[in-house]
């Protein structure tokens, strides 16, 4: 049964005073996440930052029940993850990625592989049909979909990956480092697939990072730091504090990096360009 929960005016993920301490073997519990609220309103391409042990991870975890807050309170459109009859909903509501492909990669052949969750929910085989084919096509993957998952490169698994939870029809999908095992070309890859399924297809992202070229690229940034939220903003406003990002162990994309040493120098540039073009246009507007 389909529990129906009202989403007039909710945000799609909302997350209100968490706080989650993971026990260890020796009984110590330390705080990994630490009274974080949080707001994610449908459609949005949201990047999550911060460096290792910041708490990001954990807190992608939230986001579709992996893991109860032990304080405060996760909404998943409008259900409390804390509630069992929602679990089911949830997880069709928010698809997770991970970082390994391979761990979430179980049958022989590409096209099997993303019809694996739609049959596990009970759907149609001539619905399956169309989901995998149009979740293939979303990703570029579709010309490989009767390959063998093994002989693909990471990019193309990590794609394929993201295609299964796709094919779920998910209204937000969380992605948990997934660029974090890939090389240069396989990052760009994923990174494009995101950007094109937000913007194409209206699907929620969460992108969980610790790249800053990678969080740069979307519409909001979240910074992170010993299970707090430390700055919220458009990527062009969070990075001009450069001194407080690196007062937490963070760096700066290198555009904004280089602006901000030539401002130190007595220049007059702005901190807001963030692409290479717009820091070469900054760079030739000064000199001419």
């Amino acid at each position: 049964m389909t529990i129906e929960v009202n989403t007039m005016e909710q945000p799609i993920l909302r997350a209100d005073g968490v706080r989650f301490s993971y026990t260890t073997a020796e009984g110590v519990a330390p705080v990994v996440l630490d009274g974080v609220d949080l707001s994610i309103e449908e459609g949005s391409f949201v990047a999550v930052l911060g460096h290792n042990g910041s708490g990001k991870s954990t807190l992608a975890k939230h986001m579709n029940a992996i893991l109860l807050p032990t304080g405060g309170t996760v909404y998943v459109n409008g259900m409390d993850t804390a509630e069992d009859e929602y679990l089911l909903d949830i997880r069709r509501t928010v698809g997770m990625v991970f970082q390994n492909p391979d761990n979430q990669i179980v049958a022989n052949v590409v096209e099997e592989d993303v019809a694996f969750a739609p049959e596990n929910l009970g759907v149609p085989p001539q619905e399956i049909r169309r989901r995998v084919d149009e979740a293939l096509k979303a990703v570029g993957m579709y010309e490989f979909r009767e390959h063998a998952p093994h002989l693909l490169s990471g990019g193309q698994k990590q794609r394929v990956a993201i295609a299964g939870v796709i094919a779920m029809q998910p209204r937000c999908i969380v992605l948990d480092e997934p660029t974090a095992m890939l090389d240069p070309v396989g990052r760009q890859e994923v990174l494009s697939t995101i950007k094109t399924l937000n913007r194409t297809s209206g699907v929620t992202v969460v992108l969980i990072t610790h790249h800053m070229d990678e969080a740069a690229q979307a519409d909001r940034l979240v910074v992170m730091s010993k299970g707090k939220v430390i700055a919220d903003g458009a990527p062009k406003t969070v990075f001009q504090d450069v001194e407080g990002l690196r007062a937490v162990g963070l760096t700066v994309p290198e555009t904004t990096g280089l602006l901000w040493a030539l401002r130190q120098d007595g220049l007059d540039l702005p901190l807001d360009a963030l692409s290479d073009e717009e820091c070469a246009n900054a760079l030739y507007a000064l000199l001419h």
